[in-house]
């Protein structure tokens, strides 16, 4: 497995990475793509941190592992690569975004434009087994996720972490409410979109967040948005 990370998490998370669990982890990775299909590429194992630095990371987006069909997971959560069919989820994403901030939906689900503006869009299980969701739960990811949620949480300056889900909102305890913003709701899942996720209007209350720390707002569109 590669480790390829920008400086500035990388430096954070090097104690991580000489801990007895990672090595453990790395070993069943690389043994489970010797023998199976895993996703994402090796290359975007890490893509979330890739593209948000910490410096500049300014919001976190939970989510919890992997799509786990040919094609779609690239390293973001709930992203999927360009020419990929949107996934429900993202499908019910994209609809409270059209809600929440009269956007159409676009023709592709890579996330990436967001990313780049600094929000970590990350899963708390980096790799999955073709088609066997949660696969690789329990494995040792959870304890490298929950290390750069501490990390976020402590650090000095404010930011947004977004919980949507039971999964994600276990996660809590780890973020220090008195100085950063939680917003929760139901995941976006067709399980339970409609039972606290429609209606959430995630985007305008993550950009309040932020103007309220005195930071820009997030550009929410995407380079191919319907009209």
């Amino acid at each position: 497995m590669q480790i390829d990370f920008p400086r500035q998490w990388h430096d954070r998370l090097s104690q991580e990475f000489e801990k007895p669990y990672f090595a453990r982890l790395q070993q069943y990775v690389d043994a489970e793509r010797e023998a199976h299909e895993v996703y994402p590429s090796e290359y975007d194992v890490f893509r979330a941190f890739q593209l948000s630095d910490f410096p500049a990371t300014r919001v976190l987006l939970l989510g919890q592992d992997p799509y786990h069909d040919s094609g779609q997971a690239h390293g973001l959560c709930f992203s999927v690569s360009a020419g990929v069919t949107l996934p429900p989820s993202l499908k019910n994403i994209f609809r409270e975004r059209q809600t929440d901030l009269g956007l159409g939906i676009p023709l592709s689900g890579d996330l990436g434009s967001w990313a780049s503006q600094g929000i970590l869009m990350l899963n708390t299980v980096l790799t999955v087994r073709a088609h066997e969701a949660n696969s690789h739960k329990g494995k040792g990811w959870e304890t490298f996720t929950d290390a750069a949620i501490r990390l976020l949480s402590v650090r000095a300056e404010p930011m947004v972490f977004v919980l949507w889900g039971a999964h994600a909102q276990k996660k809590r305890d780890l973020i220090d409410a008195c100085r950063h913003a939680i917003i929760e709701s139901a995941h976006p899942s067709p399980l339970s979109a409609r039972n606290g996720f429609f209606g959430s209007r995630p985007f305008s209350r993550i950009n309040a967040a932020l103007r309220g720390f005195g930071q820009p707002e997030i550009d929410w569109r995407l380079p191919d948005d319907a009209s």
